[in-house]
């Protein structure tokens, strides 16, 4: 079995270890928990002047607490203060949204999540409703809308897991097959959005964007 995952597979139990996964499964880790920080990095050079920034997050995703708490260092260590809200619902959502707007927030960071994911064009039409400056994990949040995302190359994934299927199907051995981590990321940037928003996008930004949505 192969598979593509965003948690730490050593720590889920899925594998022995990255090098010599043992039994039958192997894959990719995505790296997803890890890229918190830098779209946090990312989101700040957006928005210099932002001294809060929200931290949208779902409470029951078991990742979350690691992920939180990587940001959470992150913010301290560049002087902004971070506020943690949570969402389940839809209508938990709107009221995440609504406690950003009161605090006057300077922009916000969504975490990976499936749920959040299934929700991307909710959290898209809100941070533009809002003029939120919003960071997201998946490029598709910013084909939505999104002003700005930072993930690992998903295409560039399921190309690794295909390579390993075919190596499986011709003899060798997952537990031999080392877990795979991405070495493509794409940066995707909005410019259309961010127009919209009144932000003008810093050149260091365009230069390393990946794709640019015009």
């Amino acid at each position: 079995m192969v598979f593509e995952t965003g948690i730490d597979p050593v720590e889920a139990g899925l594998v022995g270890s990255f090098a010599r996964p043992g039994g039958n499964l192997t894959g990719v880790c995505m790296l997803t928990a890890a890229l918190m920080p830098k779209r946090l990095e990312l989101l700040s050079e957006l928005v210099p002047e932002a001294r809060l920034i929200g931290l949208l997050v779902n409470p029951t995703n078991s990742t979350s607490e690691r992920m939180i708490g990587d940001v959470q260092e992150a913010a301290r260590a560049k002087g902004v203060r971070l506020e943690l809200l949570k969402a389940t619902s839809k209508s938990e959502i709107d009221a995440a949204f609504a406690m950003l707007i009161r605090l006057h927030a300077g922009g916000l960071a969504v975490i990976p999540d499936p749920f959040l994911f299934s929700r991307r064009e909710q959290l898209v039409a809100l941070a533009s409703r809002h003029a939120v400056p919003t960071i997201y994990p998946l490029r598709e949040f910013a084909a939505s809308g999104g002003l700005i995302s930072y993930a690992a190359s998903i295409t560039a994934a399921f190309h690794l897991l295909g390579i390993y299927a075919g190596r499986i199907l011709n003899g060798d051995k997952p537990a031999d097959l080392p877990v795979q981590q991405p070495t493509t990321f794409e940066l995707v940037v909005n410019l259309k959005t961010a127009k919209a928003l009144g932000l003008t996008v810093p050149p260091g930004i365009l230069a390393r964007a990946d794709e640019i949505i015009e």
